[in-house]
């Protein structure tokens, strides 16, 4: 048997209306034209009484909801504390290192500016150990060029120093000591002069003392030279026309040749002489070595021919003493 249809104003389809409603424009244009039909027709306190009981319902609904997932609800929102609680504990963790790094940081750029400083540092005692290895290898050059004129080595000595003014002033070239050395170096070169030229005087002075003795072993080997060539001759009549010292003489004689200066009872050392021709050059001083050598020479030679010679005496040791001074020594014009 089918149901009785429901009056078109019944609280309960009114209701249902309202609930099914898609927007609040049709709730309220439900709403509206309900309240005034109930209000027609004397069923207003029954549409409040559904719509309190509506009311209720879903408030129960919405209590059961929240009794039914209060404690998963409960648990979540611990679970949010906890969450919250970490990430604070996190950011302060985080704001800590932050400020950890942000020293370390300033730490680092402050070992950077000293390491930086360091070197430079470093770079300056290099430079100054380096600046100080060229000024002691300057002083021990000097020194070394005095312990070798204080040696007579007066060669040595002028090599040292050309390799001290042309190698090692120019490393200190920028130092007071360089110009300092740098203008003793003349002063230098001339005491270097003046001490060959000592040990040269000195010599030709022992040359002149054996240049008797040189000049008898001179008359004395020349005379066995004439007595080898007159045996020769009386040998040999052709010889007779080749005088002492011709070429056909030096050649006979030269299996008897005798060395003046360097002998058994004779060895005369030219060091000291080629020493100072040597050096003067060097020096480009040549011109004033010839002038002292020459100046030296003609002293010698006035020495010899101021000595007083007696041809009226039968006694003839002073003309014989001049001759065997005049056959040692050199030629009177000759030059380095």
């Amino acid at each position: 048997m089918p149901s009785m249809a429901k009056p078109r104003n019944d609280p309960s389809d009114v209701l249902k209306q309202i609930v099914t409603s898609s927007s609040d424009t049709d709730y309220v244009d439900q709403l509206i034209p309900s309240l005034r039909e109930a209000s027609y027709s004397n069923k207003t306190s029954r549409l409040l009484g559904v719509l309190s009981e509506f009311a209720a319902g879903r408030e129960a609904e919405i209590e059961r909801q929240c009794n039914t997932n209060h404690q998963e609800f409960v648990n979540s929102v611990n679970q949010l504390l906890r969450i919250r609680e970490g990430t604070v504990n996190l950011t302060n963790e985080i704001l800590d290192l932050n400020q950890s790094i942000q020293s370390s940081t300033e730490k680092l750029v402050d070992q950077k500016k000293a390491l930086v400083e360091s070197r430079g540092v470093r770079q300056n005692i290099n430079e100054a150990n380096q600046a100080l290895q060229d000024c002691l290898e300057v002083l021990r050059l000097a020194n070394q060029v005095q312990e070798l004129l204080d040696k007579k080595q007066y060669y040595a000595a002028l090599r040292a120093l050309d390799e001290l003014q042309s190698v090692h002033l120019r490393n200190v070239s920028h130092y007071k000591l360089s110009e300092i050395i740098q203008q003793s170096v003349p002063e230098t070169q001339k005491k270097i002069a003046n001490e060959v030229m000592k040990d040269l005087n000195t010599w030709l002075f022992r040359i002149r003392e054996i240049c008797q003795y040189l000049g008898e072993l001179s008359f004395y080997h020349t005379d066995l030279r004439k007595q080898r060539q007159k045996e020769r001759a009386e040998k040999t009549p052709y010889l007779n026309q080749f005088k002492l010292n011709s070429a056909i003489e030096l050649v006979a004689d030269e299996s008897e040749e005798y060395d003046l200066l360097k002998n058994d009872d004779l060895e005369i050392d030219f060091t000291p002489l080629l020493e100072a021709l040597h050096i003067h050059r060097s020096l480009d001083m040549m011109d004033t070595f010839k002038a002292d050598y020459a100046t030296n020479r003609k002293g010698q030679r006035d020495l010899i021919l101021a000595e007083s010679v007696t041809l009226m005496e039968e006694d003839l040791s002073s003309l014989h003493n001049m001759l065997e001074n005049v056959a040692a020594s050199p030629s009177w014009r000759e030059r380095p």
